[in-house]
């Protein structure tokens, strides 16, 4: 690695997040990737002999127990990965001077605002896996690191992954009618406009530093505007139809939350203020409309 470069240990590789991290990278950074079997977030040993060993200038976490309604069953499980993991990360890079960003969640929230949460906003999950996130965040405040970013987001899709737009499209191909929730109200996130939020949180600058003298810290971030599940179902429909896809839907539905019952509690609304994010970058956040156009163009290219 030369001068110029910046080291990155990237934890959880293989997931749709880090992908786009590795896509959207400048080319002063150079990846390690750590994930399962090879890489266990919760061996502390062994994350530390690994990151240890490599002595990265950042440190970016995109590894989580992210099976939402399985996490009820599995709270122990999800603590070890989403609490307890964060921790071991934050004190690595503690130990070798390194920067670690951290994904976080809008599950932190109850959802009972009616405006946009902010960072100080009081925090209250109301599931497994939003106490396992709220843990992790606490983890890394708690490690005595200084230098850290703690990102949440909501509703992320990418390539790479499973999610919510290849969901409806898979459904929408396959049957006549499909019934939406329309009660919780957010804002989709695509997996590139996260990635390219982090990098403009971590300046590159002509030495293998990161250049923020106070900008560290809790940040929201996802793509600007609000929608419902169902609205955004409705949108990656009509874009679809726009685009030639062949869909057999003919009926959008929305429901309420209670007629689509599942075993963890989501917020029903968690739209994000981006102005911290915004005001510590001088960057402007694009609509979830025109990621979604986006993500559709990569799809298709």
């Amino acid at each position: 690695m030369s001068d110029s470069q910046i080291s990155v240990a990237l934890i959880g590789a293989n997931g749709m997040l880090a992908q786009a991290v590795v896509a959207e990278a400048p080319e002063c950074y150079q990846f390690t990737n750590f994930d399962l079997p090879e890489f266990d977030l919760t061996d502390e040993m062994s994350v530390h002999r690994a990151l240890g060993d490599l002595q990265p200038n950042v440190i970016i976490n995109c590894a989580a127990y992210t099976q939402v309604d399985k996490a009820e069953g599995n709270e122990e499980i999800a603590m070890r990965v989403n609490g307890n993991g964060p921790g071991c990360l934050a004190a690595a890079a503690k130990k070798v001077g390194a920067v670690l960003v951290h994904i976080s969640t809008d599950y932190v929230f109850d959802g009972k605002k009616t405006s946009p949460y902010l960072e100080t906003d009081a925090v209250c999950p109301q599931s497994a896996y939003g106490r396992t996130k709220l843990a992790g965040e606490r983890s890394v405040f708690e490690s005595g690191l200084g230098e850290f970013y703690i990102l949440r987001t909501s509703w992320l899709y990418g390539p790479g992954g499973p999610n919510f737009v290849e969901t409806m499209l898979r459904l929408a191909s396959e049957r006549d009618e499909l019934r939406v929730v329309d009660d919780q109200r957010g804002t989709p996130t695509y997996t590139r406009d996260l990635a390219q939020a982090i990098f403009s949180l971590l300046r590159c600058g002509p030495t293998p530093r990161i250049e923020a003298s106070s900008g560290f810290g809790l940040y929201h971030f996802s793509n600007s505007g609000e929608c419902s599940w169902c609205d955004f179902a409705r949108e990656i429909i009509n874009t679809a139809k726009r685009r030639g896809i062949d869909l057999a839907v003919k009926k959008l539905t929305p429901i309420a939350t209670e007629e689509y019952p599942l075993p963890a509690k989501r917020p029903a609304y968690s739209v994000f203020s981006k102005d911290k994010f915004m005001r510590q970058t001088g960057l402007m956040v694009r609509s979830w409309e025109a990621a979604l156009v986006d993500y559709f163009d990569q799809r298709q290219s």
